[in-house]
């Protein structure tokens, strides 16, 4: 379920502390290392810690801002929808409402499709970028830069307001979620309405995708294959319980693909000792060099 216990004032404030207090640690620990107290490790860890804590925080008041704005100017949002049904019937996209009728007789499996949605697209991507974090710190920055500018973007096109499919019963969809009661929109959370409107883009689709390209390139081993499930199963739960449109979908990938493209371009690629494709920082691109011309 989603987090709504926080205003986007709170947010951007606890933002804005981490990231004074990511800097100042960072600048001591430098200091002490300057000063022959040894390598600034645990220091830098803790600056790293905070700046990411920074980040996710600033993302959330994002997204409650946009979902402020959204609930303000609502109009046309169902036009909008209605439109992309439309549209996508004329390109010959399998319908979405046919899809949903499929599940429908079958209460195990919308209610497992329901808790899905609501619950899985944060909870891995969490996992997954703790894992990188722990286990992975050179690959974790390129995953949560990925992530950052995906959300941030989607998060801006947002401002459009776009109702999602179930909004739409007169096209055959059915709210699926209200009528187990598993619906994580409608209800205040500490005076906050989650926002409804913000189906196009689908950040539930950029994030799956975003975690199993992660998993798949950086874990070894036939098992990190079995992420191929999550989009796979993230897309059809998006589509049967009607909170989403192919095109919602569509139109994440594409930006994530421009985010990808973009950082290569940017940032560039190169490939350590242990054959992986990663990015590094200025700072470690030096220490890389250093140990190649050594161990030449």
């Amino acid at each position: 379920m989603q987090n709504l216990t926080l205003t986007w004032q709170t947010s951007a404030a606890a933002s804005a502390a981490l990231y004074g207090a990511a800097f100042a640690v960072g600048r001591v620990a430098a200091r002490r290392a300057g000063a022959g107290g040894g390598e600034p490790g645990r220091g830098r860890v803790a600056a790293d810690v905070l700046r990411e804590a920074g980040t996710l925080l600033a993302l959330f008041a994002l997204w409650q801002v946009v979902g402020h704005l959204s609930l303000i100017g609502t109009d046309h949002a169902l036009d909008r929808a209605a439109w992309i049904h439309r549209t996508e019937a004329d390109l010959g996209f399998p319908d979405e409402a046919s899809w949903q009728h499929a599940v429908v007789g079958h209460p195990w499996l919308v209610q497992a499709a329901n808790y899905y949605y609501a619950t899985m697209h944060f909870g891995v991507m969490l996992v997954v970028l703790l894992w990188l974090f722990l286990r992975h710190r050179r690959r974790y920055a390129w995953v949560r830069t990925t992530v950052v500018a995906t959300t941030a973007v989607c998060l801006l096109i947002q401002f459009l307001p776009v109702a999602p499919p179930r909004m739409l019963p007169a096209n055959g969809f059915v709210d699926l979620a209200a009528q187990y009661g598993q619906s994580v929109y409608g209800n205040a959370v500490a005076g906050v309405v989650a926002d409804q409107l913000s189906a196009m883009p689908s950040v539930h689709v950029a994030w799956c995708v975003i975690t199993a390209v992660a998993v798949i390139a950086v874990a070894r081993g036939p098992w990190r294959w079995l992420m191929v499930l999550h989009p796979l199963v993230t897309v059809w739960v998006v589509v049967v319980t009607a909170n989403h449109f192919w095109a919602d979908g569509l139109v994440a990938l594409a930006i994530l693909l421009t985010v990808y493209l973009l950082q290569a371009v940017v940032s560039g690629w190169r490939r350590p000792e242990d054959g992986e494709a990663v990015t590094a920082r200025p700072g470690e691109r030096e220490e890389v060099r250093e140990r190649s011309a050594v161990q030449g």
